[in-house]
C-alpha cells in the first residue's frame, strides 16, 4: 500500500510540474509573440485580448474572471470532478498571463508572420503537455462540455465553433482581414502542435496480413522483431477456401522491419497497413486512467496500483 501511494504522490507530483511548464509555455507564447500583433485567437485569452484593447484591462483579470463564472456554472452542469481538474489550471494561466504580459509590450521580432508562427508552435506545445498530463485550464473547453452534456453537438465541434466566433470578432475591433487570417493560422498551429505533442509517443501501426505461409511469417515476426501475431481464421469469398489471417501490433518505427520479414518469406503476401493512435498492454503503452479514490471499485482494488490520465484527442484550446 505505501508503494502504491508513493507511485501515486510521484505521477501526481510528475503531472502537475509539467502541467505548470506547459501553460507557463502557453503564456510566454502568447504574450511574447502573439499579444503585442493584436491577434486574436481562440478561448478566453482571445477573449481576454478584445477586452483589453477595449478597456485596458489585463488579459489575466477577465480570463481567469470569465473562467471562475464558467466554472461555477459547470458545477452544476458537468459535475465537481470536472471542476475541480480545471481550476489548477485555469489558476495558473491566469498568473503566467499576467506576469508575462507587461515585460512584453513590442513584438519580439520585426516579422509578423514570424511572430505568430512561433507563438502558435510555443501554444500548441504547452497545450499538448499539459492535456498528455491530465491537464486543462478551462476557457472554451468548459462551454464545449455544458453544451455536449445537453446536446449532440460534440464537444470539438463546439469548440471549434466558439473560437470561430472569437477571433472572426476580432475584425470588428480592428477592422484588418489580416489580423483575423492570422488568428485562423494560430489556430491551426496550435490544434497542430497539440495533437502531435499528444499522438506522436503514441503512435502505432497495425498489419494485417493474408498469405498461405502464415506460419513461417509468424514465426519469423516473433524470432526477429520480437512482436506478437494474433491468427484468424478468414474466408475468401471469390475463392471460398479457407484462409488464416496475421494479425500484427507494432510501433511505428518498426513497421520497415514487419515489411521485410513479410516480403522475404512471401514476395506475394497481401498486407494492408493502417496507423493506429494508441495501443496499450504489454509490449506497448500502459492504460492509463485517472482513477476516482471515491469509487467503491477503486477501494476495492486499491492493492493494486493503478497508473493515472488518459490522453484523448486535444483539440487545440487552452484558456
Amino acid at each position: 500500500m505505501k508503494g502504491v501511494s508513493r507511485n501515486q504522490l510521484w505521477r501526481t507530483t510528475k503531472d502537475y510540474f509539467f502541467i505548470t511548464f506547459g501553460v507557463a509555455l502557453y503564456a510566454l507564447g502568447f504574450c511574447a509573440f502573439i499579444l503585442p500583433e493584436k491577434v486574436v485567437i481562440g478561448g478566453l485569452a482571445g477573449v481576454g485580448t478584445l477586452i483589453y484593447f477595449l478597456t485596458g484591462l489585463p488579459v489575466a483579470i477577465s480570463q481567469y474572471a470569465l473562467n471562475l463564472i464558467l466554472l461555477a456554472i459547470a458545477y452544476k452542469v458537468v459535475g465537481r470532478q470536472f471542476v475541480v481538474g480545471t481550476i489548477y489550471g485555469a489558476t495558473m494561466i491566469s498568473v503566467f498571463v499576467g506576469i508575462f504580459q507587461p515585460l512584453f509590450n513590442a513584438p519580439l521580432t520585426s516579422e509578423p508572420v514570424m511572430n505568430i508562427v512561433i507563438g502558435g508552435i510555443m501554444c500548441g506545445l504547452g497545450i499538448g503537455l499539459t492535456f498528455v498530463h491530465n491537464g486543462s485550464s478551462g476557457g472554451t473547453d468548459i462551454v464545449a462540455a455544458m453544451v455536449s452534456k445537453h446536446s449532440n453537438v460534440s464537444v470539438g465541434r463546439m469548440m471549434l465553433y466558439t473560437d470561430f466566433f472569437i477571433i472572426s470578432s476580432s475584425f470588428l475591433l480592428f477592422h484588418n482581414i489580416d489580423k483575423v487570417v492570422y488568428g485562423f493560422v494560430v489556430l491551426f498551429l496550435v490544434s497542430y502542435m497539440a495533437d502531435l505533442v499528444i499522438n506522436t509517443n503514441r503512435q502505432a501501426v497495425q498489419f494485417t496480413i493474408f498469405s498461405p505461409h502464415w506460419r513461417e511469417i509468424a514465426t519469423a515476426i516473433n524470432n526477429e522483431a520480437n512482436r506478437g501475431c494474433t491468427v484468424l481464421n478468414g474466408t475468401g469469398w471469390y475463392s471460398k477456401q479457407e484462409v488464416k489471417v496475421l494479425l500484427v501490433m507494432c510501433r511505428k518505427i518498426e513497421s520497415v522491419t514487419i515489411f521485410r520479414i513479410i516480403k522475404s518469406i512471401d514476395s506475394d503476401a497481401f498486407i494492408t497497413q493502417a496507423n493506429v493512435n494508441g495501443v496499450y498492454g504489454k509490449g506497448f503503452d500502459e492504460v492509463k486512467v485517472k482513477m476516482n479514490v471515491d469509487d467503491p471499485g477503486w477501494k476495492a482494488h486499491n492493492h493494486r496500483e493503478q497508473p493515472m490520465h488518459t490522453e484523448e484527442h486535444a483539440s487545440g484550446n487552452l484558456a
